[in-house]
């Protein structure tokens, strides 16, 4: 019986890592990084005005299409400068002290499927936007590193 078990999961290991894989897919990465953010309850973003940095509180991501994504408005100065300056960094801290440092390029990708994910999962950003929806903008990052430590100095690297 043994013998049996052990030859059904490596087959399931070797057809592509069905029930365990040493790394983690992209989507899980993501989904960790997601996870965190809310856990933070507020997360700061960091961007570039001019030759300024300008770090400003966001509440809410999500994972859409397997990327971390954000939402802002059109007419606001930090969506003006992602414009300008796709190089961002959020940062964190939950409250049993673990930080998370995300670097990357927030690339747009507003369509109507994707302002109706942040809608969908909170109901008053539809309110707050309903004059003015086409302003609503999502961003997600292309490509991005997440750095998550912990006060004992354990520090996790997570590609996204």
């Amino acid at each position: 019986m043994c013998k049996i078990i052990i030859l059904i999961c490596l087959y399931i290991f070797s057809i592509g890592g069905v029930l365990y894989s040493k790394s983690p897919s992209k989507n899980v990465n993501v989904d960790k990084v997601v996870k965190f953010l809310h856990n933070s309850k507020v997360f700061y973003i960091a961007t570039i005005d001019g030759d300024k940095p300008r770090v400003r509180p966001f509440g809410v991501s999500l994972n859409i299409d397997g990327k971390v994504a954000i939402c802002t408005g059109a007419w606001k100065n930090v969506f003006k400068q992602i414009q300008g300056n796709p190089n961002v960094e959020i940062s964190a801290m939950t409250p049993d002290g673990k930080w998370i440092r995300l670097e990357g390029n927030l690339i747009n990708t507003t369509t109507k499927k994707n302002r109706n994910k942040f809608f969908d999962f909170v109901p008053s950003l539809k309110e707050l936007y309903k004059d003015k929806i086409e302003d609503f903008q999502v961003l997600s990052f292309e490509k991005g590193i997440a750095t998550i430590q912990n006060t004992d100095g354990e520090i996790e690297t997570i590609e996204l």
